[in-house]
C-alpha cells in the first residue's frame, strides 16, 4: 500500500510537470499556422492599407511571336500605289488581297489586382519591335517605304481563374465524394492531398487597349481601331509573393492605308484596310506587394508567418514560401 501510494504521488508529478509545458506550447508565442489571418500592423490605418495592397502584383515580360497581315485592296487608281509590277487599272470585281508574315519582339510591364482569387483586373504598358515584310499577292508585291517598325501599346486586362489551389481541392472533395466518412485510409488520403502545396494556376486572360505606331515602316500607315488579345497565362508559384509565368496569346490589330488618287481629273482620299493577327508567347515574372511586414524583432528565429503582441510578420524574404510544407524547407 505504502509502495502504491508512492507510486500515485509520483504519477501525479510527472503529469503536473509535463502539463506546465504543454500549457505554455498552447500558447504558441509566435503564433505559427493556427492564429494567422489577424492584423498587420499595429494601428488600423496601416492594418486595412496593408490588406488592400497585398492583392497587388507588379509584372514585367517578353518573348516572341509571329504576325500576319492582310491587306484587302481596292482601288480607283492602282497606277498611284507602290505596287510593283503595277496593277491594270481596271482590275474589276476581283479581291486582291495582299499577305506577309513576319516575326516580332514584344516587352510589356504592368501591374494586376487580385479580385477574391476568381478574377484580376489590371493594366499595362507594352511595346512591340518588328519586322514587316513586304506583301504580295500572286506575282504583284506591295512595297512598304522601310522594314521595321515600333509599336506602343497602352492596355487594360481582364482575367477569370480557371484552375488553383482552391479549385484543386474542391475537385478532390468531388473525386472522393464515393467514399464513405468512416473509410479512414481514403479519407486520410484526401486530407493529404488536399494539404499539399499546389505551386500552378491557369487563368484566361483578355487584353484591350490603344495601338500607337511609334516607328513607322509607312508614312501613309495609321491606327484605325483599338486592338484586344486573348491569351492563356500558365503561373508556377515559387512563394505566396514570387511567380513565373507562360503567356501564349493572340493580338488582333487594324490599320488604315491613307493615299490620295486622282479619279475623272478630280484628288480623293483612299483608304486601305490592313489587318494584323499577332502569335506571342510571353515568358514573365510576376512580384506580389508583401502585406506582412519582414520580423526584425531580436532573437526570433521563426522562418514561417507568425505573431508577435497580435501583429502578424513573416520570417522569410518573399522568394521563400513563408508557411512551407514538408519538403520544401
Amino acid at each position: 500500500m505504502k509502495g502504491f501510494v508512492s507510486f500515485s504521488l509520483g504519477l501525479w508529478v510527472c503529469m503536473f510537470g509535463f502539463a506546465g509545458p504543454g500549457m505554455a506550447q498552447d500558447e504558441d508565442f509566435f503564433g505559427i499556422e493556427r492564429k494567422l489571418g489577424g492584423r498587420k500592423s499595429e494601428s488600423d490605418v496601416g492594418n486595412v492599407f496593408r490588406n488592400a495592397i497585398s492583392n497587388f502584383s507588379f509584372e514585367i515580360s517578353t518573348g516572341g511571336g509571329y504576325h500576319q497581315n492582310r491587306l484587302n485592296f481596292h482601288s480607283l487608281d492602282p497606277a498611284a500605289y507602290p505596287i510593283d509590277p503595277a496593277l491594270p487599272n481596271e482590275v474589276g470585281e476581283e479581291n486582291i488581297v495582299f499577305e506577309s508574315a513576319e516575326y516580332a519582339v514584344p516587352v510589356d510591364i504592368g501591374v494586376r489586382l487580385d479580385m477574391f482569387g476568381f478574377f484580376t483586373l489590371g493594366g499595362g504598358y507594352g511595346k512591340e519591335f518588328g519586322r514587316m515584310e513586304h506583301p504580295e499577292f500572286q506575282s504583284h508585291r506591295f512595297n512598304w517605304e522601310a522594314d521595321s517598325y515600333t509599336y506602343d501599346k497602352l492596355y487594360a486586362t481582364f482575367g477569370l481563374v480557371l484552375y488553383d489551389a482552391r479549385r484543386r481541392a474542391s475537385f478532390l472533395q468531388w473525386r472522393y465524394r464515393k467514399y464513405s466518412g468512416n473509410n479512414y485510409y481514403m479519407q486520410s488520403e484526401l486530407k493529404q492531398r488536399v494539404r499539399q502545396h499546389y505551386p500552378w494556376n491557369f487563368v484566361l486572360e483578355g487584353k484591350y487597349g490603344s495601338l500607337k505606331i511609334s516607328k513607322t515602316h509607312d508614312s501613309h500607315l495609321t491606327v484605325s481601331e483599338p486592338f484586344y488579345s486573348l491569351g492563356l497565362r500558365i503561373e508556377r508559384e515559387f512563394s505566396q509573393y514570387a511567380k513565373i509565368y507562360v503567356k501564349p496569346s493572340a493580338d488582333f490589330s487594324s490599320f488604315g492605308y491613307n493615299m490620295t488618287v486622282t479619279h475623272n481629273n478630280a484628288e480623293q482620299l483612299e483608304l486601305q484596310q490592313v489587318k494584323q493577327k499577332f502569335y506571342s508567347v510571353n515568358v514573365g515574372i510576376s512580384i506580389s506587394i508583401p502585406g506582412t511586414k519582414r520580423c526584425k524583432v531580436p532573437g526570433c528565429g521563426v522562418v514561417m508567418r507568425h505573431i508577435h503582441n497580435g501583429v502578424e510578420y513573416r520570417g522569410s524574404s518573399i522568394w521563400h514560401m513563408q508557411d512551407r510544407k514538408v519538403g520544401q524547407w
